[in-house]
């Protein structure tokens, strides 16, 4: 087990301390188990490769004559709802192996253990999010509003994945059994992912998953970063009207705080 050196005396920089020691725990597992790194890249790679590459010729969509440019928004979030499964089976697995009750034995914050593990999967994502984009480029794909707003979109992007991520870690504190994890991690990468905009219009999928699919958050995210990248087609940016961005932020910050919240909450009555 990794022997943690954190500060036993608080000071104003002991929760950042903290943070990036649990943190480098974290990425050091990476080194020995890359196969995190492959789970969330793969399904995305294969989206693209099979709607983007091989069957663009196959759909067409009103207003753009680029497919692999429509669908790369929506491959760019399966990143991250790929990202939740792999991070609640990671907390899990340490709440099982005692490694939870050996943490809230530390005189550290107790948030940072949680935080730390976040950001840690978050840097893990990114690296992740940069091979997707790689290939995107390789298959076709292009921004075409400059430098800042396709910043802007990615910048975006991470926050997305970031917030999803605390879904993981709360799934991760609740469930106990790892298969149950991996079912429902995989569901949920299945459902928000193809039950949005990202690979057809809305107005194209059956009635009954219109709704769905317009009120769905990943929806939002994705016409943003499409309106970012000028990779967007034609008809309403947001899928639902009124403020896109507005709908990012009520939604995303309620799940932040919902699931953090209550992640940490459940932390301290492990």
């Amino acid at each position: 087990m990794t022997t943690l050196d954190v500060p036993t005396a608080q000071t104003p920089l002991a929760p950042v301390t903290e943070v990036l020691a649990i943190a480098g725990r974290r990425m050091r597992r990476l080194r020995r188990n890359p196969g995190r790194l492959v789970g969330i890249t793969l399904n995305p790679l294969i989206t693209m490769i099979a709607l983007g590459y091989l069957f663009s010729n196959a759909i067409q969509i009103p207003g753009s004559n680029n497919y692999i440019e429509f669908i790369f928004a929506g491959v760019v979030m399966q990143v991250g709802l790929a990202s939740v499964g792999p991070t609640a089976i990671a907390v899990a697995l340490d709440v099982q192996g005692g490694l939870v009750d050996r943490f809230r034995s530390l005189p550290i914050t107790r948030s940072a253990v949680l935080i730390g593990h976040t950001l840690a999967d978050l840097a893990i994502s990114l690296i992740g999010l940069a091979i997707v984009v790689a290939f995107g480029v390789l298959f076709g794909w292009r921004s075409h509003t400059g430098i800042l707003p396709t910043l802007a979109g990615f910048a975006l992007v991470a926050v997305f994945i970031f917030t999803v991520l605390w879904v993981g870690v709360l799934l991760g504190m609740a469930s106990k059994n790892l298969e149950t994890i991996e079912s429902v991690g995989g569901l949920v990468a299945v459902v928000f992912s193809f039950l949005s905009n990202g690979f057809l219009s809305v107005d194209k999928l059956p009635g009954w998953i219109q709704p769905i699919a317009q009120y769905n958050p990943v929806s939002s995210v994705i016409s943003a970063c499409r309106e970012l990248w000028g990779n967007q087609a034609a008809g309403p940016a947001n899928p639902v009207g009124g403020n896109n961005y507005l709908m990012i932020i009520v939604s995303l910050g309620v799940l932040f705080l919902v699931t953090s919240y209550l992640s940490v909450r459940r932390y301290r009555n492990a």
